[in-house]
C-alpha cells in the first residue's frame, strides 16, 4: 500500500471515530486551514469538457451540500476536483434543523442527513467568495429557499441576481427533501413559473456582467416517469442551460442492512442511491435529448459507478458521500480511471462516450 493510500484510510478511521456532523465540520476545517493534501488536477485535453465559456478540466464535481458556506473551494479544487459546487444557500441565514440530523449506515456505505438548508445566508457567503478570488476550476453556486418564506420564487430570484457575478454557473436546488413543500415546485406549472423568473432575473444581469451565467436544475431521484417527462419539458421551453440528476432519495430500498439507521427521516445518499439515481439521469437524457448538460449525482463511490454515469448520459459527475467512505484520494482514482478508459477506447475526447449505455438503464423501472 502507498503512503498516500494509507494517510487516505488512517484519515478516514479518525474522521470515523467522531459522529458524522461532527466529523463533517472538522473535515471543512481542515480544508480551510489548508492541511489537505494536494492531488492537483490531471492533465490528460481528453477529460476536458467545454461548455459555453467555460472549461471544465476534469468531469469529478463536489456535490453541493458539502461545502454549504464556501469556506474550501480552492482546497476543494487542490484535491483534484474539476469543478466545486456551494450552497445550497438561502437569503437569510438558518440554521437548519434539530441534531442529531446526519447518520451513517456504515454497513451500507449510505448516508442519511436532514440538514435543513443550514447556511449562513446570502450576505456571508457572497463576501467569502469574492474575498477569495478565482478559482483555478469551476465554481457553481447551488442557491434556494428559506424554509419560513412567504415567497419561494422570490428567494431562487434573489440567489440568482446576487450570485451571478460569482458564479461560472448557478444551480436552482428544488429538490431536497428536508425543507417541507420544496419539492412541490418540481410540479409543472410550478416549474415553469419558477423557471421563468429564474431565467428572467439571469438575462437581466447579461449587459452587466457581459455573459449569461448558466442556470442548472437540480431535481429529486423520486420523480415518476410522466412528471420526470414533464419537467424535461418545462427545462427545455425555459431554456434553462442545464440539469443535475440527482439529489438524495426518500426511498428506502429493502436491500438496506442497517435498518434502525434506515428509519431515520431526510435524504439517503451513498451507495444505495446509485442505482436509482443514474435510472433517474439516463431517463432524463432520454428526455432532454443528446445536448443538453447533465450532471449525474448519486452514488459515485468508484471509478467504475462514474464511469457508468458518464455511460448512462452525464457529462459531467459530482460526489459527495463517496468520499465518506473512500475519502480524498477518490478524486484522483476517478479521473485515472476515466483517463485510461477513453485511451482504451480509442476516442479522442471522454465525451464521445456520454450515454453510449443510455438505454440499457433508462428502460429499467425506479420502482422499488
Amino acid at each position: 500500500m502507498s503512503i498516500e493510500n494509507l494517510i487516505n484510510k488512517v484519515g478516514i478511521r479518525a474522521l470515523h471515530c467522531l459522529d458524522p456532523e461532527t466529523s463533517h465540520n472538522a473535515t471543512i476545517k481542515m480544508l480551510a486551514s489548508g492541511l489537505a493534501p494536494t492531488f492537483g488536477q490531471i492533465e490528460d485535453k481528453a477529460l476536458e469538457y467545454k461548455w459555453g465559456d467555460l472549461t471544465f478540466k476534469n468531469p469529478v464535481g463536489m456535490a453541493a451540500g458539502f461545502d454549504k458556506n464556501a469556506e474550501a473551494i480552492a482546497p476543494l479544487m487542490k484535491l483534484g476536483f474539476g469543478h466545486v459546487e456551494v450552497g445550497t444557500v438561502t437569503p437569510l441565514p438558518q440554521e437548519g434543523n434539530p441534531k442529531p440530523r446526519n447518520f451513517r449506515l456504515s454497513a451500507d456505505r449510505a448516508v442519511i442527513n436532514r440538514y435543513g438548508f443550514n447556511n449562513d445566508g446570502h450576505d456571508v457567503v457572497y463576501e467569502r467568495i469574492r474575498k477569495a478570488g478565482r478559482t483555478p476550476g469551476v465554481l457553481g453556486i447551488n442557491v434556494g429557499a428559506n424554509k419560513l418564506s412567504e415567497d419561494r420564487v422570490a428567494d431562487y430570484v434573489l440567489g440568482v441576481k446576487r450570485f451571478a457575478e460569482l458564479a461560472d454557473y448557478l444551480t436552482a436546488n428544488i429538490s431536497s427533501p428536508n425543507t417541507p413543500g420544496l419539492r412541490d415546485l418540481q410540479e409543472k406549472d410550478a416549474l415553469g413559473h419558477l423557471l421563468t423568473a429564474i431565467m428572467e432575473a439571469r438575462n437581466e444581469q447579461e449587459d452587466r456582467l457581459g455573459r449569461k451565467v448558466p442556470v442548472m436544475l437540480k431535481i429529486a431521484p423520486d420523480v415518476a416517469d410522466e412528471a420526470l417527462k414533464e419537467i424535461a419539458e418545462v427545462v427545455l421551453t425555459s431554456n434553462v442551460d442545464g440539469m443535475i440528476v440527482s439529489n438524495t432519495t426518500i426511498a428506502r430500498p429493502a436491500t438496506l442492512k442497517d435498518q434502525q439507521q434506515a428509519k431515520e427521516a431526510g435524504g439517503l445518499s451513498g451507495a444505495p442511491l446509485f442505482e436509482r439515481a443514474t435510472i433517474a439521469l439516463a431517463k432524463t437524457r432520454r428526455a432532454v435529448g443528446p445536448d443538453l448538460p447533465l450532471f449525474g449525482v448519486g452514488g459515485v463511490d468508484t471509478p467504475e459507478k462514474a464511469a457508468a454515469k458518464i455511460f448512462a448520459g452525464a457529462n459531467q459527475i459530482q460526489l459527495y458521500s463517496g468520499m465518506v467512505y473512500e475519502g480524498q484520494t477518490l478524486v484522483k482514482k476517478i479521473n485515472h480511471h476515466l483517463s485510461r478508459l477513453v485511451a482504451a477506447r480509442k476516442v479522442a475526447n471522454l465525451q464521445e462516450l456520454v450515454g453510449i449505455d443510455n438505454d440499457i438503464w433508462a428502460d429499467k423501472s425506479l420502482e422499488n
